[in-house]
């Protein structure tokens, strides 16, 4: 069964996609980095609930270490949730990935959380010298080990991926007692059972389509749960949009960048163009938040909804898209769409 009713969260994601300045030419890393804490900086000073940096390592994005960039937003911020989005254990070591986000925790007074996952590239395998071929092994090898550090106690553990452990202690411990600790899923059936099974809460990352086809592994989830004796537990979505003062000006501000961006990554993968056409399908029926405060907080408020989720997250960067217009879909966002969202479903 759900969770008994709790406060809806509202979030904004970033994977700190290297932008374009005002000439349209790329931006260096450094100063991506900087506007991405300047974002996160404005998302709680607007009012959002959470802020999510993304874990990548390829050119097109600036943000390989999210702690530390979270870590920046952490001394500039006193209200707002700050996680992952995701950190992609399996190529990197739990204890340390616990231990990161254990300072984290430390450094923004109980405000850090962890959304951990396989992510949606592999280049960091090659990159910590990791064979792909044991990709499924990595992942589940990890997650349970990292769920065993977050009890905070003496950890006695072995497998094939890393050397065991025994008895041991990791430090620093969190500020609160226990890491606030998500899995993000892309919507297989495994995926969700598996979180069930380690009693943990749920991302689930709509990128396409209808969002109410994911009802199925929403209800699944809360069957594994009972299965597996542990207490409701909250599921967050995380989708793409951008907001900005009206429909057209989001349109117009976010197609092209989203194009770009699509196009490159479709490239990589065998995915064909994508046309105007295709793009305001997702926006009208698909899982596109885009355009004004109005417009998006009426369909995100029918995802919360028909989902029955407790957390709806928001992935507003997008390519070169320039860094003055998020920083105006963040102040958006949190100023007037998350308050409409709150009013709509009632919360």
């Amino acid at each position: 069964m759900p969770p008994a009713a709790r406060p809806l969260q509202l979030g904004l994601d970033t994977f700190g996609d290297v932008t374009a300045g005002p000439d349209g030419a790329l931006l260096p890393d450094a100063q991506v980095l900087r506007d991405v804490v300047e974002e996160g900086v404005v998302a709680d000073q607007a009012g959002a609930d959470c802020f999510g940096v993304g874990e990548h390592h390829r050119a097109d994005f600036a943000v390989s270490a999210p702690e530390l960039v979270l870590a920046a937003i952490a001394a500039r911020t006193t209200r707002i949730r700050l996680g992952s989005a995701v950190t992609v254990l399996s190529s990197d070591d739990p204890v340390r990935v616990y231990q990161r986000f254990a300072t984290l925790d430390g450094i923004s007074n109980g405000r850090a959380e962890v959304i951990v996952g396989r992510g949606s590239f592999t280049e960091s395998f090659p990159l910590f010298g990791l064979d792909l071929r044991q990709y499924e092994a990595l992942f589940e090898e990890r997650l349970e080990l990292f769920v065993r550090l977050l009890g905070e106690g003496p950890v006695t553990w072995s497998g094939t991926t890393r050397p065991g452990l025994r008895d041991q202690q990791v430090y620093p411990k969190s500020a609160t007692g226990r890491l606030r600790a998500w899995v993000g899923v892309g919507g297989s059936p495994e995926s969700v059972v598996r979180a069930a099974r380690h009693g943990l809460p749920l991302v689930l990352a709509i990128i396409g389509g209808d969002p109410r086809r994911f009802a199925p592994y929403v209800d699944l989830y809360h069957r594994a749960l009972a299965q597996f004796g542990h207490p409701a537990l909250p599921i967050a979505v995380h989708s793409p949009g951008f907001v900005a003062d009206s429909d057209e000006a989001a349109a117009e501000r976010f197609w092209p960048a989203y194009k770009q961006m699509h196009d490159r990554i479709g490239g990589e993968r065998g995915w064909p163009p994508l046309t105007r056409a295709a793009f305001e399908q997702e926006v009208r029926h698909g899982s596109m938040y885009l355009g004004g405060p109005e417009t998006v907080a009426r369909k995100i408020a029918a995802t919360v909804r028909a989902l029955g989720v407790q957390r709806f997250d928001l992935k507003y960067s997008a390519g070169p898209l320039a860094h003055g217009h998020l920083v105006r879909c963040v102040e958006l966002y949190g100023t007037r769409v998350v308050p409409m969202v709150r009013e709509l479903v009632g919360d």
